[in-house]
């Protein structure tokens, strides 16, 4: 996404549930880019349950998201919070009150204007679980969406439930709430009842009765670098458990998701949050940090970057 002199990569990362170490990953996921030299920006957009400063062993905020929402002539990057690591700086929602969790439309697009903008080599959203519009739409505001979920049934189901959502969500952005109904009403006339709630049935309608539209869609979803990443899988999960889902997907849906590797569960990874210090520092050589480092090189390449890779 190109704004001006800019170009930031910006990763929104989502999961289906709590529960997922979403964040935890993205809190190690900006490390890992900061220790590469990549000028790195987290913004905490769980909003209402904001708690990123906690993961990286940074003080109470006394700015974020609030000032800049609700004060008009605040800049976003007025409340960039500096962290104990070098080249990696937060924008935290601590502080924010209680109805930010629920973002006017217009508030919603004007953060997400000022985040284009950010003059940072690597931007990423930390998001709330579940399908709440604010999640989905600030999902939507990049091609390179990364999704976390467990080895867990229900976050499986919850994950497709996200991908889901956000799937119909983008077929709506194109359509009025009255003309979304009347698509809805055609799909049932064509598929029967309980269609709409299909999206590929969905996509069929707008295809038939919205060509250009349709095409757009499918412009759109060719698109995406949308991520899979199954986290805290023991030993005895299907390791194979992440190459499904991304069938599943492509299946159902015709979005195109790439698998981007498993995260082996830790204990450890409980005790360093707890000691609020970073885990691949404290524990480099376990299987867990390893899987860790290599999603960094993943993510480092699919920029196009093909900079050495070296942690030191």
């Amino acid at each position: 996404m190109q704004s001006g002199c800019f170009m930031a990569y910006i990763w929104p990362i989502g999961g289906g549930k709590g529960g997922s170490g979403k964040s935890f990953l993205t809190c190690t996921l900006g490390l890992l880019l900061a220790g590469l030299g990549k000028r790195t920006l987290i913004i905490d957009l769980d909003l209402g349950a904001a708690n990123l400063h906690t993961f990286l062993n940074v003080p109470y905020p006394t700015k974020s998201l609030s000032d800049f929402i609700r004060k008009k002539n605040t800049p976003l990057e007025s409340i960039v919070l500096e962290t104990p690591v070098p080249d990696l700086f937060l924008i935290s929602g601590a502080n924010d009150t209680l109805d930010v969790a629920n973002l006017p439309y217009e508030q919603k697009i004007k953060t997400m204007r000022a985040i284009a903008k950010l003059n940072f080599d690597c931007i990423l959203l930390d998001l709330g679980a579940g399908t709440s519009f604010n999640t989905l739409d600030f999902f939507l505001i990049s091609q390179n969406g990364i999704f976390i979920a467990t080895p867990e049934p229900t976050s499986v189901e919850n994950v497709y439930r996200l991908i889901r959502a956000i799937y119909f969500r983008r077929i709506r952005q194109y359509f009025t709430v009255a003309d979304f109904k009347v698509l809805e009403d055609a799909t049932v006339r064509y598929f029967g009842d309980g269609a709409y709630a299909k999206p590929e049935y969905i996509m069929q309608t707008v295809k038939k009765n919205y060509p250009e539209t349709g095409l757009k869609l499918e412009n759109d979803f060719a698109a995406y670098k949308f991520k899979l990443i199954i986290n805290q899988l023991h030993k005895q999960d299907d390791a194979g458990l992440g190459p499904q889902i991304c069938r599943l997907v492509d299946k159902h849906l015709g979005i195109k998701i790439v698998f981007s590797g498993n995260i082996a569960y830790d204990e450890h990874v409980h005790d360093a949050i707890c000691q609020r210090v970073s885990f691949i520092d404290r524990y480099p050589y376990t299987r867990t940090a390893g899987d860790l480092r290599e999603l960094g090189k993943q993510i480092i390449y699919s920029t196009g970057d093909q900079m050495m890779i070296n942690y030191s």
